[in-house]
């Protein structure tokens, strides 16, 4: 990834992953990996959602049917890793990263489908951050792998963005702020249990 995508993916979080986090991330990887296969799983069914949603819009349809291949492939993949590195799949209950967030989300329209692209360039985002952040401090074959994963990432938030950009170009900055906003305490504030997503470790 080159230096200006991972400043414009640094540019809509308002606060960088705690170091916190990242070492602890990379010393539970295995734990880590289990709810990375879940969080693959959401992206992908959070792409299909917004495809039902909104099946008159013709730019979003057929661009979220790829992103949401393109999910379940990344699942995929993480689940061959977990079966050849022995890591056993974990039944979680949702982290509050996402259910948090997603209350945020207004009912009516169009506030709703703008808040929904919004939030979903969010946790793009900060999936690109921090793979790209853990990476190095990840053994072979997961080192090569997240940060493969980051130009993902970063492809995905800035495909919702765009969106965003579209849907309100007079209301997404504003909005995009006050999300943020609350995106930056969820995943740097104490938290019980790590996650892809979660906060530094309590």
């Amino acid at each position: 990834m080159s230096d200006a995508t991972r400043a414009d993916a640094d540019s809509i979080l308002f606060a960088p992953s705690p170091p916190e986090w990242v070492l602890a991330a990379a010393a539970r990887w295995r734990e880590l990996l289990s709810d990375h296969a879940s969080c693959e799983k959401k992206a992908a069914s959070s792409a299909l959602a917004l495809m039902f949603a909104y099946p008159e819009d013709r730019r979003l349809v057929p661009a979220l049917s790829r992103l949401a291949r393109e999910e379940l492939r990344h699942y995929e993949q993480v689940h061959a890793l977990m079966q050849r590195l022995d890591v056993a799949f974990v039944r979680q209950r949702p982290g509050r990263y996402a259910s948090q967030l997603r209350r945020l989300v207004r009912t009516a329209e169009p506030g709703r489908k703008l808040d929904l692209l919004l939030i979903a360039a969010l946790i793009e985002a900060r999936s690109c951050e921090r793979f790209g952040l853990l990476a190095p401090h990840l053994p072979e074959p997961l080192r090569g792998f997240y940060a493969q994963l980051q130009h993902s990432e970063a492809r995905h938030f800035e495909q919702y963005l765009e969106f965003a950009r579209d849907e309100d170009r007079n209301a997404w900055r504003a909005r995009l702020a006050e999300l943020a906003a609350v995106e930056a305490q969820l995943a740097t504030n104490a938290d019980s249990e790590l996650r892809l997503h979660s906060g530094a470790p309590g």
